[in-house]
């Protein structure tokens, strides 16, 4: 028994997700949209029965037990918390929220209710490629996968901007390629390693404050270019590259795994790896020329049912990839709330987004002071009014 789906968004992710969704067999019930023009435009266009423009209409559907969140970050943690609580499983975007107080709200409902699915689409983890990149390492190809010395980031892409003024302009708001392209590479750099970020150090800049179609009184504020290293807590380091400077939809990344015996290297969807060989037998010339070439570990040959031309094509492959694992968690049962854990194992949790939201909020800080900066992860929810409890205590002290 496969769940009947909710989805919250009307954007290009929504669009891209609903085929996807049906194709394997989910039967996608209810759409949300900021308007209600939003939503019966999109409806009509997916064909989906229901629309509304209230969150609770989607969520208090029984025909819905799975929601899928894609709309603005601002109602990530919202929503996500509430359908936790109404008993609906939750795929969630990136990021977990605005900040990582939203984050923490989302983790403790996941942590209420443990046999909900709970999981934020970082979809790279899903894409074959980053699979085998990651057994490859746990499998020893670069030897002691605590030994690892480096992973070098280069992301070169188009603007994320589309043709009106929007939260994709706003950094306040979630925009920007740190919070849209970083949280997956922050993200991804755990989940090959296993190795935790402790200091970040990074460079945020708006290069970009107006478009033919963005301008007049509003400026954009969100980056469109952003340079970072992190200090991981088994000594590897990583740098990354961010770059939305690209005319036209074009997306080219590049992941290099680095270790003293050699590298693999993601270009793409394609894995490929190279170790330093020696042969002391065989001249100098001819052992450079026998070690030129790279090692084929994994080649993407397999095409998309959908495709779109604003979100990258290594992007869709692991959405798609993560709807056929949580239809192997789903298909297994009879009733329709209950799942296996196995297939989604490899999924980002909400911690996991917490996590990337720390480390997104410290190179932030790092960006603004110039220097490195300590990931401090939040175990409580902050102060709304640290003024008017000092005041209190103040009071309470004298009282006594």
């Amino acid at each position: 028994m496969l769940p009947g789906i909710g989805v919250f968004g009307t954007g290009s992710v929504a669009k891209v997700l609903v085929p996807f969704l049906r194709e394997k067999g989910f039967s996608v019930e209810a759409i949300w949209g900021t308007t209600l023009q939003e939503a019966e435009a999109t409806a009509k266009e997916l064909k989906i029965p229901f629309f509304t423009n209230k969150i609770d209409d989607v969520l208090l559907k029984k025909n819905v037990n799975l929601v899928f969140i894609v709309c603005a970050p601002n109602l990530h943690a919202q929503i996500s918390v509430k359908a936790l609580g109404i008993g609906k499983h939750v795929v969630c975007d990136k990021p977990a929220g605005l900040c990582q107080a939203e984050a923490l709200k989302m983790v403790r409902a996941a942590q209420y209710y443990p046999t909900l699915i709970s999981i934020i689409n970082h979809s790279l983890r899903f894409l074959p490629a980053f699979s085998y990149m990651r057994k490859s390492i746990v499998d020893g190809y670069l030897g002691n996968p605590e030994e690892l010395t480096l992973i070098d980031v280069r992301v070169q892409m188009g603007s994320l901007l589309g043709n009106t003024y929007n939260w994709l302009c706003d950094d306040t708001m979630g925009g920007g390629t740190l919070t849209l392209v970083g949280s997956h590479v922050i993200d991804l750099v755990t989940f090959l390693t296993g190795q935790k970020v402790v200091k970040v150090h990074g460079v945020l800049r708006t290069f970009v404050e107006e478009t033919a179609k963005v301008n007049g009184i509003r400026k954009i504020t969100a980056p469109d270019f952003c340079t970072f290293q992190l200090q991981m807590d088994k000594g590897l380091l990583v740098t990354a590259t961010l770059n939305n400077h690209l005319p036209g939809p074009c997306f080219n990344q590049e992941i290099y795994v680095c270790s003293k015996k050699g590298y693999l290297v993601v270009r793409g969807g394609d894995l490929h790896g190279k170790l330093h060989k020696v042969n002391k037998n065989i001249p100098e010339e001819e052992n450079k020329r026998a070690h030129d070439k790279e090692d084929v570990i994994y080649v993407d040959v397999e095409d998309l049912s959908c495709t779109s031309s604003i979100i990258p094509k290594p992007y869709i492959k692991g959405l798609c990839k993560m709807i056929s694992a949580l239809k192997e968690a789903f298909l297994p049962v009879k009733e329709q709330m209950d799942w296996i854990k196995e297939p989604v194992r490899a999924a980002a949790t909400f911690e996991d987004g917490q996590r990337v939201q720390a480390t997104m909020e410290a190179l932030r800080k790092s960006s603004e002071d110039g220097c490195w900066t300590t990931v401090q992860l939040l175990t409580e929810p902050p102060d709304p009014n640290p003024a008017l409890s000092a005041a209190v205590r103040r009071t309470a002290i004298s009282l006594q």
